[in-house]
C-alpha cells in the first residue's frame, strides 16, 4: 500500500473521528446539560437516555477509530524526524488513555439515575447533583486529555511544515489547533468563567486545522516523492 493510500485512509479516519466527537461534545453533551440547573440536566439525561448513550458510544468509537489514524500519521511523518514523530505518539497515547478512562465519569450519570435499589437512600435532588458533579469531573479530564493532544497536534504541525509531501500552510492551521486546545485548558484550570466565554471563538481555529488536514488527506492524498514513493510492507 503506497503512502498516498494511507494518507486517503488516515483522512477518512480522521473525519469520522471529527464527527463523532462533535456529536458527542455538541449534540449530546451541550445539548443536555443546563448550566447552573442539575436537576434540569438529570431531566435531560432521563428523557434523553437514548441521546445520551450515542454520545458515549461515539466517544468510544471516536477513541478506536483514531488509533490506526495515528499510527498512519506515524508511518507518514516517521521519514520526516523520526525522533519528533515518536514524541508526538507519546503525546497522543496519553490523550486518548485519560479521555478513555474519563469516559467511567460519562456514564456516572446513567448510574446514579438509573434507579438502582442501592440508590434508594438518595433524593432525587442529591442523585441530580451527583450526576452533575460526575459530568464537572468529566469536563476536567478532557481538558487535561486535550493538553497533550494540543502538544500532539504542535508537533505534528511542525512536521508537515518540514514534510514537503503536504502543503505547509496545513501545517500552520494544524499547529494553531494544537496551541488553542493548550489554551483553552489552561483557561479552564485557571479561570472557568473566562474559559466559558472564551471557548466558542477558540474551537474554530481547532475545527479548521483538523478539519483541513483530513479533508486534504482523503481529497488528496500526499506528494509522492522520492521520501515517500516507498511501498508500506
Amino acid at each position: 500500500m503506497t503512502n498516498k493510500k494511507l494518507a486517503r485512509i488516515a483522512g477518512l479516519l480522521y473525519l469520522i473521528v471529527i464527527g463523532t466527537g462533535l456529536f458527542a461534545e455538541v449534540f449530546v453533551r451541550q445539548a443536555l446539560r443546563v448550566s447552573g440547573d442539575a436537576i434540569a440536566t438529570a431531566h435531560n439525561i432521563q428523557t434523553s437516555e437514548m441521546l445520551y448513550r450515542l454520545g458515549f458510544v461515539a466517544d468510544l468509537t471516536n477513541f478506536i477509530i483514531g488509533l490506526p489514524c495515528i499510527l498512519i500519521f506515524y508511518i507518514l511523518f516517521k521519514q520526516v524526524n523520526k525522533h519528533l514523530a515518536t514524541l508526538a505518539i507519546f503525546f497522543v497515547i496519553i490523550q486518548t488513555a485519560i479521555i478513555a478512562v474519563n469516559l467511567l465519569n460519562q456514564a456516572s450519570p446513567l448510574l446514579f439515575l438509573g434507579g438502582g435499589q442501592y440508590l434508594k437512600s438518595f433524593q432525587p435532588d442529591q442523585l441530580a447533583m451527583l450526576s452533575n458533579h460526575a459530568l464537572d469531573l468529566q469536563a476536567e479530564g478532557y481538558a487535561i486529555g486535550l493538553v497533550f493532544f494540543g502538544f500532539y497536534c504542535l508537533i505534528i504541525g511542525y512536521l508537515i511544515i518540514e514534510s514537503t509531501f503536504l502543503p505547509r500552510i496545513l501545517g500552520v492551521l494544524y499547529g494553531l489547533a494544537g496551541l488553542c486546545y493548550i489554551i483553552n485548558s489552561y483557561a479552564m484550570f485557571l479561570s472557568p468563567n473566562f474559559a466559558s466565554a472564551l471557548f466558542p471563538y477558540i474551537m474554530i481555529p481547532s475545527f479548521v486545522g483538523e478539519f483541513s488536514v483530513s479533508l486534504w488527506l482523503l481529497i488528496m492524498g500526499v506528494k509522492e516523492n522520492k521520501s515517500s514513493e516507498k511501498d508500506i510492507q
